[in-house]
């Protein structure tokens, strides 16, 4: 039994951070889901580098752009086509765990992550337009994108929220969850079958750390504040998905919002390189590795249940954080704010790239 399968036995679902159109053609993804790996994420960086920076899409974008389609339709030709694909190759898991696990997630575009009427109408539009059960949309946990995680939970739509670095968010991120299952079942919708899961940022929470506590002399809690940050997120989804609240949704067919561990790839390279898969395994989990990580993790990973070991220790190291006046929620908060930001900014580069490919080539065919 390989590292992937053991976490499986442990309640934990790997998802695969990456897609690319030669990464479909190839059958690499369906030798991945052979090997264990049970869903796929996207996002606007890793669209940009697949379409903007390979030769995969160049065929099909002049046929695009001979059909005479704006640079917006273009792009989300090419992304569908690969989410559609995607969708097709773990549809079989998706089955085989009914629901649970095969999904494949895109984000609404992250220009919109501070517009909650229009996040909705671009995720109902998406999830439309795919009409595939195990496709999810990407949400991000902004003041905006929170709200609409209530809506498209009660419409019955799978959602990933996205973006979400602290324990405040992650609450706020649930709420959500359970006041859309709290609407949808009062309308007597089916609550078996809309899923999500809370993508719970972790390294980038130490790389902002670090040269705070290098900056003060403190090296004792360097590299450990991410995993910390992550592990009492997790015992807040313990709580929030036992209680009074939760019982009736449960009774009715709900799966509860799985904490997802994104950001999951070591940016020290004076970490280990499984850092962050390595001491957040637990059950009703899901972790989405980057393709450097994962092929870490087959070849040298460690499977045990670290995900509730020692929390009380994960407290203390975060109270003793806020005692050197190091402010996690800023700090947090920040990070939110910049990854919006990156995200905007590595979807217009594709956009600019998408747009400068098309009048190229319209340019050639009226000067042909």
């Amino acid at each position: 039994m390989n590292t992937l399968q053991q976490l499986t036995q442990h309640g934990q679902a790997v998802w695969f951070d990456y897609i690319r159109r030669s990464f479909l053609d190839s059958g690499e993804l369906q030798r991945l889901v052979d090997a264990g790996v049970r869903g796929v994420t996207s996002n606007p960086s890793i669209f940009e580098k697949a379409i903007a920076g390979s030769a995969d899409y160049d065929a099909e974008l002049a046929q695009l752009v001979a059909a005479g389609l704006t640079a917006d339709e273009i792009y989300e030709a090419l992304a569908l086509e690969d989410i559609r694909r995607a969708c097709a190759v773990l549809r079989p898991v998706y089955d085989a765990s009914q629901g649970e696990d095969g999904y494949v997630s895109i984000e609404v575009s992250p220009t919109l992550a501070h517009d909650t009427a229009r996040t909705i109408a671009e995720a109902r539009r998406l999830f439309t337009t795919l009409d595939l059960p195990n496709v999810m949309i990407k949400v991000p946990a902004t003041p905006a994108g929170v709200p609409a995680v209530a809506t498209l939970i009660s419409a019955g739509i799978n959602v990933n929220v996205t973006l979400i670095f602290s324990l405040a968010q992650y609450e706020a991120v649930a709420a959500a969850y359970l006041a859309g299952l709290e609407v949808r079942h009062a309308a007597s919708g089916d609550l078996g079958r809309v899923a999500s899961v809370a993508s719970f940022f972790v390294s980038r929470v130490d790389t902002a750390v670090d040269p705070l506590l290098a900056d003060l002399g403190e090296t004792e809690l360097a590299g450990k504040i991410a995993n910390d940050n992550a592990k009492v997120a997790y015992a807040r989804f313990q709580q929030l998905f036992a209680g009074e609240r939760w019982a009736p949704l449960a009774a009715a067919g709900a799966r509860v919002q799985r904490p997802l561990w994104a950001s999951t790839g070591t940016k020290n390279p004076a970490y280990p390189d499984t850092l962050y898969v390595d001491g957040l395994i637990g059950p009703h989990t899901v972790n989405t590795l980057p393709p450097a990580t994962l092929e870490a993790f087959r070849d040298h990973g460690t499977v045990a249940a670290t995900l509730t070991a020692d929390v009380a220790t994960s407290h203390a190291r975060l109270a003793r954080l806020a005692e050197l006046g190091i402010d996690l929620g800023t700090i947090t908060q920040k990070l939110q704010d910049d990854g919006v930001a990156s995200f905007a900014q590595a979807f217009e580069g594709l956009m600019a790239s998408v747009t400068q490919r098309r009048s190229e080539l319209l340019a050639r065919k009226g000067g042909a």
